[in-house]
């Protein structure tokens, strides 16, 4: 058995003793444990309530990062691939613009929590191929995020001007006038748009990093 898993049971045993140079052993032997299944002098002091370390809900970036020793930090530093993540991160936020302006041509109604939906597919994207931990990750992330959103706003204008000249979205594409395009988005915008637009981004940047349940963290402080 490993030293944590001795631990475990040392934590809640009535003959725990605290050594100030070695930490926890036992006052019967003045040792560390060294049993292999379970300690035959085991006493439970059920005054010890051990918290339970999460092993699912993720800790934040910030506080991961401040726990992380330089040699871990570089670690996983050196597993990063933000090219990748980059990549991957435009082509997410370019389909979840397409499909949002599809869905809102097809229902004449503005969804604004498809942009939600699209930041968080463009963070969580970028954390599985990238693995980031710098800054950069979240920042590209949630910009990556905002553009999507606009781009998603476009699609779907262009969309209702293709329905309504009878042409396909293509060639709307072809001959529609730009200068018209701010005057034609601001038809629709709203100024509950910005609220979605920036849990959006919010959502593209938390999620762009790769993540660390408390129990990794006190894993990686063992």
């Amino acid at each position: 058995m490993t030293r944590e898993q001795h631990l475990a049971f040392c934590k809640k045993c009535l003959n725990r003793k605290l050594n100030m140079q070695v930490g926890l052993v036992c006052s019967l032997t003045g040792e560390k444990a060294n049993f292999e299944s379970e300690c035959p002098s085991f006493q439970l002091d059920e005054s010890v309530v051990i918290e339970k370390i999460d092993d699912v809900e993720s800790v934040d970036h910030s506080v991961v990062l401040g726990k992380l020793s330089n040699e871990n930090l570089a670690k996983f530093k050196s597993e990063q691939d933000y090219p990748k993540a980059l990549i991957v991160g435009i082509i997410v936020g370019i389909l979840g613009a397409a499909l949002w302006g599809m869905i809102t041509v097809i229902t004449s109604f503005q969804i604004g929590y498809m942009a939600i939906a699209v930041g968080a597919g463009v963070g969580f994207s970028m954390r599985v191929v990238g693995k980031g931990i710098d800054p950069m990750f979240g920042i590209t992330g949630g910009a990556i995020a905002l553009f999507a959103c606009v781009l998603g706003n476009f699609f779907s204008s262009m969309g209702f001007v293709a329905n309504a000249v009878e042409l396909s979205f293509f060639e709307t594409l072809g001959v529609f006038d730009y200068s018209q395009l701010l005057t034609l988005m601001g038809e629709t915008f709203s100024p509950i748009d910005l609220l979605f637009y920036g849990i959006a981004a919010y959502a593209g940047y938390r999620f762009s990093f790769r993540t660390f349940t408390e129990k990794d963290v006190h894993e990686l402080g063992n």
